[in-house]
């Protein structure tokens, strides 16, 4: 039978479009499919912030932040935690991306028009010792225009190729099913969907319209994760979590529903590492959603205090924005799936940020003025936004009103107004030097020691009950779906494997399909920023591999 490309690439997200770009480069011809409309071009990275995970960039050092190889790959392996024996390949996976992030990544997309907000963030602060999770530096680089405009170089690229009549662009196609001719996977096939008129992000219609089959010489598989697919990810819960949450809300679309792998697997892959998984703990509901349980996570500064549904605090490090892995256990360990963050307006208007490409339209618009605006009186427009309309957040004069409303909102009297007034007090105290035993007022002070903290991220320490600071707000959070951190397990070149370790013949993966490399590279926590930058790597890879095997 004759082929119809070289390649088929399924799933036109980021690794895709990575894949494809270079598959196109090399001169492939390329048939990239996706069961979603065309609006979604582009996938899960549109929406995201854009973060990247760098290592001694040019704008770590002007922000007088010294990073290393050496320093970076501590924390990675401190915060990946690797100890199974399939970790083999995402260990060598991981070693390789710190290389990427420390040597040519900033360059490569900078040469591609890719630059960057010019103050580094400090994701995942860790608070352990010196070996354990965490970053020991800020890496988090924030896309000038954000997820879009990380997109923006691989989009022109691919459809610069489809011009040149390289890469055959097939929107909702939804593939299957997998096969082989004398051993080597050669065959795709699935469900063409009827047209969708859905916008990006929305639902579409799964109904068909008819069925497909496609033959090429390699096939990469770059369709995603679990996230959007609840059942999924509870089946997936790891015991060691506790029980799955009942209420979970998504921070990714509906189509990000796990098909592939469950197809790969059938068609002899391995797949590795599905019990790992990234879901952040400050998630809140979006009041305008895209999709359904659509939830937009916070990017918390340190500030605030994090309380369990009871109303206690939680425990060292468990503060906002240090371990989110630690954070998620110890929640779910607490018979309750929600938490509060307890703070005043001063503390949201510097150190709230809501992560997405469509709740910073200033970053994502590259606008100037209005990145400047933030350090304007009031909370950023988006933030703004959740506090009037919000149905997590509660706003109060005073510490009763506000028990009283963070009651309202769960139907249940679980905070005591007492105890609450106790607690802020007792923290408040903690504030009237400059040196504390409280850890997190530690923890504050040690933050805006970093100038970029300093200047946009970190409130100066200050009682919560301070009126000037007034009012008092408390915010609801619950668990929000995000990565899968395990998937079809891959060698350095993308091949996928089978459970005996020999390559699948004929199969590459890339994205969050293949855990961002290997079948799991963050190993159980993510340093964050690495997961835009595991798809760029992964799917580069891929797509370079596959161009010479079919060359």
């Amino acid at each position: 039978m004759a082929l119809d490309a070289d390649v088929i690439v399924i799933g036109a997200g980021l690794a895709g479009l990575a894949a494809t770009a270079e598959l196109a480069d090399a001169g492939r011809k390329v048939i990239l499919l996706d069961q979603e409309p065309a609006a979604s071009f582009g996938g899960q990275a549109h929406w995201s912030f854009g973060g990247l995970f760098l290592v001694d960039s040019p704008e770590q050092r002007r922000m007088r932040i010294r990073d290393s190889h050496a320093l970076a790959w501590q924390d990675w392996l401190g915060t990946a935690g690797f100890d199974r024996p399939e970790d083999a390949w995402p260990r060598r996976w991981a070693e390789a991306y710190v290389d990427f992030a420390a040597g040519e990544k900033r360059a490569w997309l900078h040469g591609q028009g890719v630059r960057f907000f010019p103050v580094v963030g400090w994701a995942e602060r860790g608070g352990f010792l010196a070996d354990g999770p965490g970053n020991s530096v800020p890496r988090f680089h924030i896309t000038w225009g954000t997820g879009p405009g990380l997109l923006e170089p691989f989009v022109r690229r691919v459809r610069a190729a489809a011009a040149r009549g390289l890469v055959d662009l097939r929107f909702r196609h939804r593939v299957t099913g997998l096969a082989a001719t004398a051993g080597a996977v050669d065959t795709v096939t699935g469900e063409v969907l009827v047209p969708s008129p859905a916008a990006r992000g929305e639902a579409s219609s799964r109904e068909s319209v008819g069925g497909f089959e496609l033959r090429a010489q390699a096939v990469i598989v770059t369709s995603g994760g679990i996230g959007g697919n609840h059942d999924l990810v509870r089946k997936a819960w790891p015991a060691r979590l506790g029980t799955p949450p009942a209420r979970l809300l998504s921070g990714v679309p509906a189509h990000v529903d796990g098909l592939m792998l469950e197809v790969a697997g059938r068609a002899g892959a391995s797949l590795i590492n599905g019990d790992r998984m990234w879901h952040y703990t400050e998630g809140i509901e979006n009041w305008d959603p895209i999709w359904a349980r659509h939830g937009i996570r916070i990017l918390p500064g340190p500030s605030s205090l994090w309380l369990d549904a009871r109303g206690r605090r939680l425990p060292v490090p468990l503060f906002p924005g240090f371990d989110t892995l630690g954070t998620l256990e110890h929640i779910m360990a607490t018979g309750h799936e929600h938490t509060w963050f307890v703070l005043n307006q001063r503390i949201i208007e510097k150190e709230f940020t809501l992560s997405g490409s469509e709740q910073n339209p200033d970053l994502t618009g590259r606008s100037l003025r209005g990145v400047l605006g933030r350090a304007l009186p009031g909370a950023p427009g988006p933030v703004e936004g959740h506090l009037r309309h919000g149905p997590d957040f509660v706003v109060a004069s005073n510490l009763g009103d506000l028990a009283r409303g963070m009651n309202a909102k769960t139907r249940e009297a679980l905070i005591d107004p007492g105890e609450l007034r106790r607690t802020v007090e007792d923290r408040d105290r903690q504030v009237a030097n400059p040196f504390a035993k409280d850890l997190q007022i530690t923890a504050i002070h040690g933050a805006r020691r970093y100038l970029g903290d300093k200047l946009i991220r970190t409130a100066a320490p200050h009682r919560i009950l301070d009126p000037a600071a007034a009012p008092l707000i408390a915010v609801r959070l619950n668990i929000l779906t995000r990565k899968s951190l395990g998937g079809l397990e891959t060698d350095l070149s993308s091949r996928v494997l089978r459970p005996d370790g020999e390559p699948l013949p004929g199969v590459y993966a890339a994205g969050e399909a293949a855990g961002f490399g290997g079948g799991g590279v963050h190993g159980y926590r993510s340093l964050e920023g690495t997961f835009l930058g595991g798809c760029l790597f992964s799917g580069r890879t891929a797509g370079r591999a596959a161009a010479r095997a079919v060359g």
